[in-house]
């Protein structure tokens, strides 16, 4: 079954994890730092009013010579002046109407008390609320019941506005988000260094590994943490397996070569000093065809094998020089002349022996029917797949008919038996340039011949 690659990387799915995860946990630590404050804001507001509660309850306990001149003089101008949201209230409870004394701030109102509202006292004796003001302003109130004796039960409640507290956690949650923002901030930061150079060891790996797919290395090389030092170690041996079995398959391949051509070599030659009968001709012709078909054959096999090894790699420029040097010798003594504009550093994925064994079949046969022009190029637009380039050769020679492009491609098809040759080459072209994922295609030549456009893989 294919390997399938994930949508994410590993390292974006680090990241994203351990972002959400401390984004959450920074929106939770807010959420009860805020509420903590509160409470501790509450507290504190508490504290000032009860201060005020208490004065007022001494002003109520105090023996006649003693007591002030004015109840609830506490020194705080706000309970003078009209709904500033500071007030008090004396509420007398064991009276046959309750007899209530209030601040000035109140302008004749009143607080709801929260005696009627089954609000249970605190361990100070305090009940605590929120309330709304004759304003209709919300209001913190403290109220406290006290019994004096002789002079009666009472209810004794101060209230200020909200407002106060919930301007201070207002302030507090804009400070803590503004400092949790940049925490936040750092910590993504320094979450993406740490997987940034958490996984820079894997990314090293697979350099590691692509430089032995491309050839630019024969093994993995370089340090590895111990997590992947293993790794690297199986890969490496993995790749000793794979060059043993090809190195078993190319002796295996050579051995069976030197078994069969000794024999037909022998067979030929001994129809060769039979005479000219019928009989030494059929042996001579047969033992061609099948010496041709072995060779064939042969070469298919080793290319096989060949084709999925790791870390072969050709340039192409320097074999194609060589082989229209070659060709171009060859064919002196009819003019012909052989050209290339392949740039330099184009390198194909396969063994030189395969690349050389397509160029040269191509070549002899561009060679064979050219009137005196061969020409090598790269194509000019793109082949589908990024990682494959196409080379053409183009011949000045006859050409052939557009239905006989695709029948010549057949293994052991001649279209002029005139000429020497098995039938064999094109189509050992065709086979392995298929094995290494690419193609053979024939069309009609800018130079009026033929033109045979190689697919191959590059790097």
């Amino acid at each position: 079954m294919p390997l399938r690659s994930h949508r994410y990387s590993l390292g974006t799915r680090l990241f994203f994890s351990a972002a959400v995860c401390c984004v959450l946990i920074l929106v939770l630590a807010g959420v009860g730092l805020t509420t903590f404050y509160r409470r501790s804001a509450e507290r504190g507001f508490d504290e000032r009013l009860s201060v005020y509660i208490k004065q007022l309850v001494a002003d109520l306990a105090a023996p006649p010579e003693t007591e002030r001149q004015t109840v609830g003089d506490l020194g705080e101008p706000r309970f003078d002046l009209p709904l500033t949201g500071w007030y008090w209230q004396i509420t007398r409870l064991d009276g046959e109407r309750p007899n209530v004394r209030a601040s000035r701030s109140l302008v004749g109102g009143q607080l709801p008390r929260l005696l009627d509202q089954s609000i249970t006292p605190n361990s100070r004796g305090l009940r605590e609320s929120y309330v709304s003001g004759p304003d209709d302003r919300r209001l913190r109130v403290l109220e406290r019941e006290i019994d004096v004796g002789e002079d009666g039960r009472f209810t004794v409640a101060v209230a200020a506005p909200a407002d106060e507290i919930e301007g201070d956690i207002q302030d507090f949650r804009f400070a803590l988000a503004m400092t949790f923002l940049l925490l936040g901030i750092a910590l993504v930061a320094s979450t993406l260094a740490q997987v940034r150079f958490g996984l820079r060891p894997l990314v090293r790996l697979r350099s590691a590994v692509g430089a032995v797919r491309t050839g630019e290395s024969p093994r993995i090389v370089g340090q590895y943490p111990p997590d992947l030092a293993p790794l690297a170690s199986e890969l490496n041996q993995l790749i000793d397996a794979n060059h043993e079995i090809l190195d078993r398959a190319r002796t295996q391949v050579g051995n069976l070569a030197h078994a069969l051509k000794t024999p037909l070599s022998v067979m030929m030659n001994e129809a060769g000093t039979s005479g000219d009968g019928q009989l030494p001709q059929t042996v001579r012709a047969q033992a061609a065809i099948m010496r041709d078909q072995v060779q064939y054959y042969l070469d298919r096999a080793r290319a096989a094998a060949l084709s999925g090894a790791l870390g072969g790699v050709t340039e192409i420029a320097p074999s194609l020089d060589a082989l229209l040097r070659t060709f171009t010798k060859i064919s002196q003594g009819r003019g012909i002349s052989g050209s290339q504009a392949i740039p330099p550093g184009l390198r194909f994925r396969g063994e030189k022996q395969d690349l050389e064994e397509m160029l040269g079949n191509l070549l002899d046969n561009a060679f064979k029917w050219a009137g005196s022009t061969v020409e090598v190029s790269l194509a000019g637009e793109k082949v589908a797949d990024t990682e494959r380039i196409a080379l053409l050769i183009d011949d000045d020679g006859p050409g052939l008919p557009a239905e006989a492009m695709v029948e010549v491609l057949k293994r052991g098809r001649r279209l002029d038996e005139t000429t020497p040759g098995s039938g064999l080459g094109l189509s050992i072209v065709v086979d392995l340039a298929k094995l290494y994922g690419g193609g053979l295609t024939l069309h009609r030549s800018p130079l009026g011949g033929l033109r045979a456009r190689l697919e191959l893989p590059s790097v």
